[in-house]
Parts: structure tokens; C-alpha cells; sequence
């Protein structure tokens, strides 16, 4: 959809020099602040050039340097052209994720916050889950506990469902930023959780952890629930401590998730 009562006063004249990035910042802010809305798609080349004060190349620098931010999308086609591109949980959490991997923080740094988030999060989920969800959710965790019991578990399957289940607690606490944050610390393996998995003195212990986590909080116990939660890290201490660090570039994280 083209922006016609927009164009005239959409954007202003730029100076020379850094110009490609002061067009792609005041681009940005008409995305921000909502005067350019998801799906809609720029004014044209000609007419950006015009409102800018500036050449071709520099509006399509521009238009670069903010489909690389994952702000826009070029389409081709009669109806082609850059249009604001519509954000969902996994375009941000995936941009998160890959931070994380890109910039690793000490294990005991990630567990003291994922330990603080995940009592946030699961006293929460007591109060808004649903008793469907939490029945699910025991339901996924027993056949964690179930997958890793077998004597050569699949790590990648049961390391997919463990961050399912983690995302599925996040849901239940029914606000979007804990849900977002944790996906993203799934997406970046940054909790350092499969080290449990990859122990065989450790697995079965977090398995059965994580069945008693939902049943707890199935069953409205949560200072039971919380208690669990905090073995869990008492686990995870322990695995890593004896491991001397947590695993790097485990081979079973390295294929492409779904």
C-alpha cells in the first residue's frame, strides 16, 4: 500500500557527509514512532530523493543499512518497492539470541539471571496460567523425563523440548517481555541448561526436576514449585563445577533448529 498523504512532510533535507545514515535514522523514527506502520511500504526512490535533498545511491545505502536492522523488505514486482517489515517474537528474540552468542557472559552471570527470571516467571504462571496449560506443561516435562531415561537419550530432540518447555512456562506468565527474553536465551543457548543433558550423572536428575517443577505448579504448591526451581540451579552449579566449564560448541547445538 503506497503512502501518498504522507510523502509531502514525511521526511526532511539532509546534510552531506554521513547523509545515507541520516536518512536510514529518520527513516527509523517515522518506523518508531509509528508514521510509517508495519506492511506499509517507503514513498518512492524519486520522492525520497526529493524530500532528502540527495542522490539515488544514498537512499538505497539507506534502505540497505535498514533491511541488514531487519526494518524493511525489498520487493520486486509490480508492486515492488521497501516496505516496513512486520516484527514478530522471533525476529527480535532471534536478533537477542545471536547477541548473546556473539558476546558470551560467565555461567554463574547467566544462571544467577535465569534463576531470578525463572522464579518471576513461575510465580506468575501460577497466578495466570490456565489449569490446561499446566497440565501441558507436566505433560511435556514427563516425557522429557521419559526421553532422557532412555540409555543413549537424543540431545537434540530432548534439548528442543526442554526450551519448548521453557518458552511454555514464559507464556503462561501472560506478559510478552518474559516471553520475548526467553526465547532468546533459548535461541543463544545461553543458560547453559544442556550441560545437564550431555552429563549422564546429572540428566535424569533435571528430568525429573522439571516434572516436579510442573506438578507443583499444577497442583497450586508454589513455594514447592520455587524450591524445585532453585535445585535446578543448585544442579547446574554442580555439572558445571565438575565439567570446569560449561561445554562449548556442544555438536548437538550446532544443526539448524526448527
Amino acid at each position: 500500500m503506497s503512502a501518498p498523504h504522507i510523502t509531502s512532510t514525511l521526511f526532511s533535507p539532509v546534510q552531506a557527509g554521513r547523509a545515507s545514515e541520516e536518512v536510514a535514522l529518520q527513516i527509523e523514527a517515522a518506523i518508531v514512532d509509528g508514521r510509517l506502520s508495519s506492511g506499509e511500504r517507503l514513498p518512492s526512490e524519486r520522492v525520497m530523493q526529493s524530500q532528502f535533498g540527495t542522490g539515488r545511491g544514498v537512499v538505497r545505502e539507506a534502505i540497505k543499512i535498514l533491511k541488514q536492522k531487519g526494518l524493511l523488505e525489498v520487493r520486486k514486482g509490480a508492486k515492488g518497492g521497501a516496505y516496513v517489515r512486520e516484527l514478530d517474537v522471533a525476529n527480535v528474540s532471534e536478533s537477542l539470541g545471536l547477541f548473546l552468542k556473539q558476546h558470551p557472559i560467565e555461567p554463574e552471570k547467566l544462571i544467577e539471571f535465569r534463576e531470578t527470571m525463572d522464579r518471576t516467571i513461575t510465580k506468575l504462571a501460577l497466578a495466570h496460567g490456565t489449569l490446561k496449560e499446566k497440565e501441558d506443561l507436566l505433560e511435556e516435562a514427563m516425557r522429557l523425563e521419559i526421553l532422557l531415561r532412555e540409555e543413549e537419550p537424543d540431545l537434540l530432540v530432548t534439548s528442543e523440548l526442554d526450551r519448548q518447555l521453557n518458552v511454555m512456562l514464559a507464556r503462561m506468565a501472560r506478559n510478552p517481555l518474559f516471553e520475548w527474553v526467553m526465547h532468546a536465551l533459548q535461541m543463544g543457548f545461553s543458560s547453559h541448561d544442556y550441560a545437564l543433558y550431555q552429563n549422564p550423572r546429572f540428566r535424569e536428575r533435571a528430568a525429573t526436576n522439571w516434572s516436579d517443577t510442573a506438578r507443583a505448579l499444577r497442583d497450586g504448591q508454589l513455594m514447592l514449585a520455587l524450591g524445585f526451581i532453585s535445585h535446578h540451579y543448585i544442579l547446574l552449579r554442580q555439572c558445571i563445577e565438575e565439567n570446569g566449564t560449561a561445554p562449548q560448541d556442544a555438536e548437538f547445538l550446532q544443526e539448524d533448529q526448527p
